[in-house]
Formats: C-alpha cells, structure tokens, sequence
C-alpha cells in the first residue's frame, strides 16, 4: 500500500506543479469540464450537494436545484485546478487571479479576526493577502487547519500556505496560544462554517436549519480584545479572476452572549451565500450532526 501511495503523491505532485505553470485560462477551462465530470457521476458527494440546496433552498423546483448543482461543480472543479497556481505560482502569479479590497486599514497591527467563509476563492484570498502583507511588512496571516488523512500532502499544504511568511496553525492547538497570536497584530483567518462536531460548538440557525456551529469566533474575540471582519473572495462578473472583501469590523462584536453571537455570525454567511450560491461549498456536509433525536440528513 505504501508504494501505491507513493506513486499517487508523486503523480498529484506533479500535475500540481503541471498547472501551477500552463496558462490560466486552461486551467480554467479543465476545471470546468472536471466539474461537470464529477457532476455526472453518481457519488456521494454529489448526493450531498443537492442534499444541501434542497435544505437550504425549499422553493426551487428540482430542476433548479439540478442546473444550481451542475453551475457549482463546475466552480468546484475550477477552484480544485486554480490551486496548482495558487500554491505553487509566484507570487504575481496569485495577486494577478486575486484583488485585494479592504474597508480596513490592514498594516495598522489591530488584533483582528477574518471570517472566511467556505466559497471557492477561500485559498486564493488566503494567499493573495499573505502575498501582500510580505510585500508591505503588514501583520502576517495565520490560518487554522484540519490535518489531512494523507501525511505527505499535509505537511506539503502547511510549507506552500506558509511560503510567503503566513502561518498555519491546527484547529486543535490550545486556546492561549491562539490568543497570543492574536495580540502580536497578526491576521488569524477562521472558516467557522464546517461542522466539526459536537466539541466547543452549539446549534443555532443556518438557513432555517439547527446547525452544529462552532463558538469559537466570538469566545477568541472576546478574550483577545479582536475586532471581527468578513472576508469574502469570490467571482469577478466576468468570471475571469476573483475579489477578496474585507469588511468593517462587525459593529458591537462580540456580547457576552456567545449563542447570540454565533447566531448573528451565521446570519451574516447566509446573507453571503443567497448572493452567489453557486460559489458555495456545498460538498461540506453543512448539517452532519443533528439535535440528540433528530435522525440524519443525509441517508
């Protein structure tokens, strides 16, 4: 089993480094016809996609669902191939696909949290900012992560998101350490719109739905004094590269009600997501754990 996966970690590789280098617009275009690929497939994940819009979207008719299922693929399978670039290209390579446009002034070393939520620009904006902040001697960027079932790609993913002097820290590193970044003015990015279980989290309302939420955007802010802004990166109109937005601070941001907060918190995402639900991550099971009783969603 060990040479099998040798074998496929050196394919991957390769075809990353492949695309990281042919022109953008190929890229592009393989995406797409990989998307709608796995589309056509019967998966589970593509069950789970249309899973998730059914939910979320109770008055689209089944065609809809079925064409808004097919548009998200296809900026699925685009995401998956712009990450060769994103990951391996230069750094003009990454600011050239991804602009930057901030309400916020962001070399002034605030303690700040970025709320990134999971659309398909989420790596570009990542990296496009860390390439910014090494060009400008802004705060750095740290980023939480979920360690990979694959080692190998793991450490790779932790070395390319750091290559421009960010940092990733796991989602499981203790509460003090994580502060402290926070306090140093460097940016901490958190996706707080994934289910990672029952741990430190709560259910609140996300499109209508009790949704297993985690908490820790507003317990963090509170304890490190940080001020709370969106950032969202997504399509251009023209489809031909990609804005990340970075918000105000989130008015009255954290209270000393944390169910509250996350509530508020998911309302603003939902907001996000009924702009442009095709760039959505649907293929996330968004509401894997249910309310004790309540059987699953997703058989």
């Amino acid at each position: 089993m060990t040479w099998l996966q040798n074998v496929f970690n050196f394919l991957a590789l390769s075809l990353l480094r492949l695309f990281a280098f042919l022109p953008y617009s190929f890229t592009i275009q393989i995406g797409y016809g990989l998307g709608w690929l796995a589309a056509h497939i019967s998966n589970e994940r593509a069950k789970v996609v249309k899973t998730n819009l059914r939910l979320c979207f109770p008055n689209l008719c089944e065609e809809e669902i079925h064409f808004l299922a097919l548009e998200h693929w296809k900026l699925f399978g685009r995401s998956v191939m712009e990450r060769s670039r994103i990951w391996l290209g230069s750094g003009k390579q990454i600011t050239d696909i991804v602009t930057i446009n901030s309400a916020i002034t962001l070399g002034d070393r605030k303690p700040r949290l970025l709320i990134n939520p999971h659309f398909i620009g989420l790596e570009g904006g990542f990296m496009a900012l860390s390439v910014l902040a090494s060009e400008h001697d802004w705060p750095r960027g740290a980023g939480l992560y979920q360690n990979m079932k694959n080692p190998f790609f793991n450490q790779k993913m932790i070395e390319w998101r750091n290559r421009f002097g960010g940092k990733s820290i796991e989602r499981q590193s203790r509460l003090r350490d994580l502060i402290r970044e926070i306090q140093t003015g460097n940016f901490i990015f958190i996706a707080p719109d994934i289910d990672l279980g029952p741990r430190d989290s709560i259910f609140v309302p996300f499109f209508g739905i009790q949704t297993n939420t985690i908490t820790s955007v507003s317990r963090l802010a509170r304890l490190s004094g940080a001020e709370v802004c969106l950032m969202t990166t997504t399509l251009n109109p023209d489809r031909k590269a990609y804005t990340c937005n970075i918000s105000t601070p989130l008015p009255n941001f954290p209270t000393d009600d944390v169910e509250a907060d996350t509530t508020r918190l998911n309302k603003y995402i939902e907001e996000l997501v009924r702009e442009r639900p095709a760039e959505y991550y649907w293929v996330h099971k968004r509401f894997k754990y249910r309310p004790p009783g309540e059987p699953s969603l997703y058989n």
